[in-house]
């Protein structure tokens, strides 16, 4: 006998951050195909949680996300993989913009570390000053700093913010509970 569920569970991140996305106009799927992958239509595709590292979340894959379209302008909304090209070094400059603009995001909410971006990028937000937008001699603070000024506002500001404030009360929330090898364990909340 199969037994009638009228609700299903969901984490609490994943619930967050997806309507988060879906507040600003984007859809997220899931996917085995991509890491991630924005069709330039209104749909963010994601790979799904076993193919992720063990520091990923698809709270801060969709975070990193956003802030690509932030460093990118709204005008790359329109185009597939914010108008980025990752299969070559091209763009470096512009993921380490969006590293940036993704740290100093986080960093006001206590959530650095929680939020640190992954992959082979990690060695470059390991690096970054207390003020990720403070060091003017690296040539991906100054397009940081626009999507910085995109993040401040509408719609991008009350979301982001919201978002960001209540992964910050989940995270505190969680900590005094988590493993030491746990990200929740990372929090400075």
């Amino acid at each position: 006998m199969t037994r009638h569920t009228p609700a299903r569970y969901n984490d609490p991140l994943e619930v967050l951050w997806t309507g988060a996305a879906s507040r600003l106009g984007l859809r997220i799927v899931r996917s085995d195909a991509v890491y991630a992958s924005w069709d330039g239509k209104g749909t963010l595709t994601l790979s799904t949680a076993e193919h992720f590292d063990p520091d990923d979340s698809l709270a801060q894959l969709i975070l990193h996300e956003l802030c690509h379209a932030l460093v990118e302008g709204e005008a790359a909304f329109g185009l597939p993989d914010w108008g980025l090209d990752n299969m070559t070094s091209r763009d470096v400059v512009r993921e380490h913009a969006c590293q940036r603009l993704q740290c100093a995001l986080a960093t006001r909410h206590g959530l650095r570390d929680f939020f640190g971006s992954t992959t082979e990028y990690r060695s470059y937000w390991d690096t970054l000053p207390e003020d990720p937008l403070a060091d003017v001699s690296d040539p991906a603070t100054s397009p940081a700093r626009a999507g910085f000024v995109l993040a401040c506002q509408a719609p991008y500001a009350e979301v982001l913010t919201a978002a960001l404030e209540a992964t910050r009360v989940i995270v505190a929330a969680v900590f005094p509970f988590a493993e030491p090898d746990s990200l929740y364990a990372t929090s400075t909340v």
